[in-house]
Order: C-alpha cells, then structure tokens, then sequence
C-alpha cells in the first residue's frame, strides 16, 4: 500500500450500499462516490476493504453519477498537461491505449503520427505491456519514438515532435497502482474504465474514448451528456478495436461527436461488405512488423486503411473548431 495509515478511511457503511449484488446494489451519491475513490487513490482504504469495494464495482457498474465523480477524483491525483495548440489552431488530442493487439495488428501509433503529421498534438497513454497483447507502447519503442518518463518529458515531446507516448506510470503513478491489482485479483476495475475518459490537458482537448460491450456505451453517453466537467473539451465515442480507439479496418463504425451537452453522430456504421476492397495490413502482429508497415505507410510506399484516413479526417476537423462552436460542427459523413 503506501505509508498513510491504511485504516483511516473505514468502507463499511459504503460496501453495504454497492456490495448487495446485481439486484440488490444501490449507486453511492457524486460526494460518497468522490471520496470513496479519492481514498483509494491516497491509498487510505485497508487491503481487504479495497478488494471488496473494486469487486462490488465489478459487479454492480458504475453510473454516469459515479463515474463523473471517480473522473473527478482522478483528475485531481496528477498534474495537468499544458500543450500549445497545433496548427491552424487544432488542440490536442488524447488517445488511450490500455489492450494493445491479439487478434489484429495495433494501428494506434499509426493513429496518432498521421494526427501528429497534420499538426494536431497527439497524446498516447497506456501500458507499457500486456502478456499475450502487442501494445502500442511496444510499437512506439520500434519507431524509435521514447516512452516519456516524467511529466516534463511528456510536455517536452508534444512541444518538439506534437506526439509523445506517457506510460500511465508518468502520467498517474496512482491510478497505475490501481491497474496493477488486476494482475492480483485476475479481474478489471474501475480504474481501468476510467484510464479510457482522462482528460489529461490543463486546456480543453479533445479525447478518443472507445468501448466493447454495450453498456459501456450507455453508461458513457450518460457520462458525456450530463455532467459538463467530465465532458470538458469534448469526446468522440466509438466502439474499440479489441479495446484500442482506432478504427476498425474490417468495417466502419458508429462515431459519436460529445460537446456543450450534446451529441452529434458524425459517422455511421456500415456492415461489412464480402466483396469489399483488401485493405493491405502488416504480415504479423509482432510489434517489430507492425512498426516497419507504419513506417512504409508514413512513407507513401503502402496506401493507408480507408477506416484510418477518415477517422484523421474527422477528428483533424473537429479539433480545429473552437470548444464551443455550435453553429460550425463538423458536417456528419
């Protein structure tokens, strides 16, 4: 744990709340959720008590209210990231990257270098591995792009290069301590859910959230819509690709523009078609492969994944648009 006393947040009378099971569990209020999970950061919570109370998340879910508050309360464990706008005004962008690849190749790096390439500050945070994933922070080494250590070096590399890949470790050394329990307990917690919505820039900046199961998505659209604070700066909502927020090659999915309260859907799923074009992809998974694709991508010498080249335009569009900008959306597709 840490040095704090472990035992001076008692969990108690908020177990029995989330604990009683999927039928029988309440949701706690925004000011109980907050200082529950602030507690948990500040590792106040004993051992015992924080199994219990991330197994009882486990299984009842968080509401938009309680993620609003756990996002609060994670916003507040690291310092923000201040980032110059990129060209023509584009603010940065956020992309997560916490599975990696196991059954397709990770295209996330090549995400963010072609975002970087028109002159939108792109930020990768994620794990440094995952046995049995190849993780865009494995693929970023093979580009010869350096993982940031520290909070200054994460600012350093979006200043010189509009692209830097922060180890959660660099970006949250707190909420890194709660990823790792999973490797103890064999299951995901809220953190890992929370990882995904950060908003890690001191100025508004625009952040690629993705999700796999259905209700995630409700539970987000919720998050988006209703609580301004955790929608600063807007979001694009997409189902992931294994868990990684970039688009899926195989088809087109659904992308839903969150801003001011709304949300706009500026691309529509499409199913995917047998006899439709072959995408060239890398011939492994293997983080090595996979880096010289990209880089041969980067080089025009293969054509990019026509999913790729519209997710970049879309979002190269929408982060050149002023933070509250109703009356000039970007025009759906």
């Amino acid at each position: 744990m840490t040095d704090t006393d472990s035992t001076s947040f008692p969990c108690a009378r908020y177990i029995k709340e989330i604990g009683r099971g999927p039928n029988g569990a309440r949701a706690l209020s925004r000011d109980d959720t907050y200082a529950l999970y602030e507690a948990i950061l500040d590792g106040r919570v004993s051992e015992l008590e924080l199994g219990a109370v991330l197994l009882a998340y486990r299984v009842k879910g968080e509401t938009a209210a309680e993620l609003a508050a756990m996002l609060s309360a994670a916003h507040r464990s690291f310092e923000p990231l201040h980032v110059q706008e990129g060209r023509e005004h584009a603010r940065p962008v956020s992309i997560p990257s916490y599975n990696g690849a196991r059954k397709q190749p990770n295209l996330t790096p090549l995400l963010a270098l072609m975002l970087a390439r028109e002159g939108v500050p792109v930020l990768v945070h994620g794990v440094t591995d995952d046995p049995g994933r190849v993780t865009s922070a494995e693929i970023f080494a093979e580009l010869g792009i350096p993982h940031a250590a520290s909070h200054d070096e994460i600012e350093d590399s979006l200043a010189s290069r509009r692209l830097a890949f922060a180890p959660i470790a660099s970006l949250s050394p707190k909420l890194a301590r709660l990823l790792s329990i999973r490797r103890i307990m064999g299951v995901r917690n809220s953190t890992h859910t929370l990882v995904k919505i950060l908003q890690p820039f001191a100025e508004p900046g625009l952040r690629l959230v993705n999700y796999t199961h259905p209700e995630y998505r409700e539970s987000l659209t919720g998050l988006f819509t209703e609580h301004s604070d955790a929608a600063q700066g807007g979001a694009l909502l997409a189902r992931g690709t294994e868990g990684e927020a970039v688009a899926d090659t195989r088809r087109q999915v659904q992308v839903d523009w969150f801003h001011d309260g709304q949300m706009q859907t500026l691309i529509s799923p499409e199913h995917s078609q047998p006899h439709a074009p072959h995408v060239e992809m890398p011939e492994s998974l293997d983080a090595a492969t996979t880096a010289r694709w990209i880089e041969s991508v980067m080089r025009g010498d293969v054509p990019v994944p026509p999913a790729v080249a519209r997710q970049v335009e879309v979002i190269a569009e929408v982060v050149r648009k002023p933070v509250e900008a109703s009356d000039n959306q970007p025009k759906p597709n």
